[in-house]
């Protein structure tokens, strides 16, 4: 699997002397980058082809993009979903546009500057889009397209928490996890919330040296509203808002 890396390198930072505080302002600024994580399922379970799915995992990526990519620094992953999820990273983007420091600038001046960086960064975020949609709509055809690993994408969230950014994970997933070595939930789903919450406690036990914390987690599920809980299981999202929340995750949305 191929894998494209868009490398920047940022400018040289130039601090005046004396000015302690706001180099270390600046340096707070660069720690709350956004890395943004995309995990899509390439697994036998999720149908990319349907228009539902399709239209509403094109919306979540575009409105993700949007939100997240924002300044010079910015990361943007993906991982695909599959038997061998913590390896399937196909695609790394780092953002290179970046705010000019407009203090003594006149109003024709700034209004350049702005402008400049609009332009700047709504092509980032285009390509960005391009790129994702094109990942997404890939099929998998291989033999790893018979498991669902979601769990591994722990190791995935602990890794890009090192870089001291603000990581976002997204999974475009209906969260079966179905694995030979561990639960299967094509197989065996629970059945009540307590069973769900019993499951996760005990699964996540061997991740325990894991804090994702202060990550967060937005799972965007491919049912529509007239989906029934057979289909939709409400037992299987409560199971992974106890997984991640035990791994020190305390915002976990599902769209």
């Amino acid at each position: 699997m191929k894998i494209l890396v868009l490398a920047i390198t940022l400018n040289t930072i130039l601090i005046s002397c004396g000015s302690t505080e706001k180099n270390a302002t600046t340096i707070k600024e660069l720690e709350k980058n956004a890395h943004t994580l995309l995990f899509f399922d390439k697994t036998q379970s999720v149908d990319i082809n349907n228009s539902f799915v399709k239209n509403k995992y094109e919306a979540a990526l575009k409105n993700i993009i949007d939100q997240n990519i924002n300044t010079a620094g910015d990361v943007l992953e993906i991982y695909y979903i599959h038997e061998n999820t913590a390896k399937a990273k196909c695609l790394s983007i780092v953002t290179r546009t970046e705010k000019e420091n407009t203090e003594g600038l006149n109003v024709t001046d700034l209004e350049a500057s702005e402008t400049n960086y609009k332009m700047g960064i709504q092509k980032e975020r285009k390509m960005m889009l391009t790129m994702a949609i094109q990942k997404m709509n890939e099929k998998n055809t291989g033999s790893s397209n018979l498991e669902t690993n979601v769990s591994a994408s722990v190791q995935v969230l602990a890794a890009a928490l090192e870089d001291k950014k603000n990581v976002m994970a997204y999974f475009f997933s209906d969260m079966i996890e179905s694995v030979k070595t561990g639960r299967d939930f094509h197989k065996m789903a629970p059945i009540s919330h307590d069973q769900a919450q019993e499951w996760a406690n005990n699964d996540v036990e061997s991740k325990k040296l894991y804090n994702l914390a202060p990550a967060t987690i937005t799972m965007i599920l491919p049912f529509e509203p007239t989906s029934s809980s057979k289909e939709n299981n409400p037992n299987v999202t409560d199971y992974w808002k106890v997984y991640f929340e035990a791994l020190g995750i305390r915002q976990i949305n599902e769209i």
